[in-house]
């Protein structure tokens, strides 16, 4: 009897130091456990070539920095050169690279036509790819019935169809060497839909449905990695650089960010995440993370949370609030 109630007393203790630490936790168990326990990130990802889109500001810029200082060699990509350039600087300045260790490869992913070109340059260059981060791409901040439908051929062609034309250049090279990684950096609203984001979520439910069945697809070869992302809120320039109600109409204010999440902290999950083969990585704060749970392993309380939530969401939008702060923010009048 004592050594019954020891045992589920212990199993108690164990459940509840769980519950505790999922409660300050900022990623899935899986990833959080290859951080304390995994390899790191300045072992494995040392020397590999690393193409990274979107790398001209936001997540794609602070992942630059971060594997300059694992000692990746990289290849920068995104439409401004100007920026790649101070990004390629900044790189210089806080690691041992080289100059010649980072080529900046201007690349529109909209311009699928030179995707072949980009990808030979980039080869030339270095004469292989390790790895490939899709991380380019734009959010949105709209109600349906006010959005354009050009707004959603928008997004599909540059999140989703860019995407999968950029992969499909780089992906025969990885097979042909029998190894690789393609990290598509997705989002929460990837595998749960979220107001204000009809566009922005189907494009990214695409490239979770797109990349989840490549991943099938090449079993043949397991030291090739498909990998996606699904970030929470973060901190980076990509609400400034939503889609609106129509294309070109920029969004009023991007509003605070300070509830979103460290970006640096995110990046740093990330290359955890790709040190260790991880296939899928939630990356979120609190409550965001365990709503990722909630939609896994229990919908119908999800459904119920979302309907709560996604209608205080609209409200605030349509009040001027700050949308990505809504769920932190009571609705406060217009000004007269």
């Amino acid at each position: 009897m004592d050594l019954g109630v020891t045992l589920l007393t212990g199993i108690a203790l164990c459940l509840l130091v769980q519950f505790v630490c999922f409660l300050f936790a900022d990623a899935d168990l899986t990833l959080l456990w290859a951080t304390l326990f995994g390899s790191k990130p300045e072992t494995k990802l040392k020397g590999l070539v690393v193409w990274v889109t979107g790398a001209s500001s936001g997540i794609g810029e602070e992942l630059a920095y971060q594997l300059a200082g694992c000692g990746s060699r990289l290849i920068l990509s995104a439409r401004r050169v100007d920026q790649l350039d101070r990004v390629k600087l900044h790189c210089l300045e806080r690691s041992n690279l080289k100059d010649k260790d980072i080529l900046v490869l201007p690349l529109d992913l909209l311009e699928r036509a030179s995707h072949e070109a980009k990808m030979k340059t980039a080869i030339k260059h270095f004469g292989n790819i390790d790895i490939l981060v899709n991380n380019g791409g734009r959010s949105q901040r709209s109600l349906c019935l006010e959005t354009s439908v050009d707004v959603y051929q928008a997004l599909m062609e540059l999140n989703f169809l860019g995407t999968v034309s950029l992969t499909k250049q780089v992906l025969p090279h990885m097979t042909q060497r029998g190894s690789g990684s393609v990290v598509t950096v997705s989002s929460v609203v990837g595998l749960a839909g979220a107001p204000l984001a009809t566009g922005y979520s189907a494009s990214k439910h695409a490239l979770q449905g797109f990349f989840n069945s490549l991943r099938t697809e090449l079993t043949e070869y397991p030291r090739i990695l498909i990998s996606t992302v699904c970030p929470g809120p973060v901190q980076s320039q990509i609400v400034q650089n939503a889609f609106t109600e129509e294309v070109g109409k920029a969004i009023p204010t991007a509003g605070d960010q300070q509830h979103k999440m460290v970006t640096s902290r995110c990046v740093r999950l990330i290359l955890v995440g790709i040190a260790n083969g991880t296939k899928e990585m939630w990356i979120a704060q609190q409550p965001f993370l365990l709503f990722y749970y909630v939609w896994q392993y229990a919908p119908t309380w999800a459904w119920f949370i979302t309907d709560v939530l996604g209608r205080k969401r609209v409200q605030n939008f349509k009040a001027g609030l700050d949308a990505d702060s809504a769920y932190f923010t009571k609705p406060k009048p217009k000004s007269s």
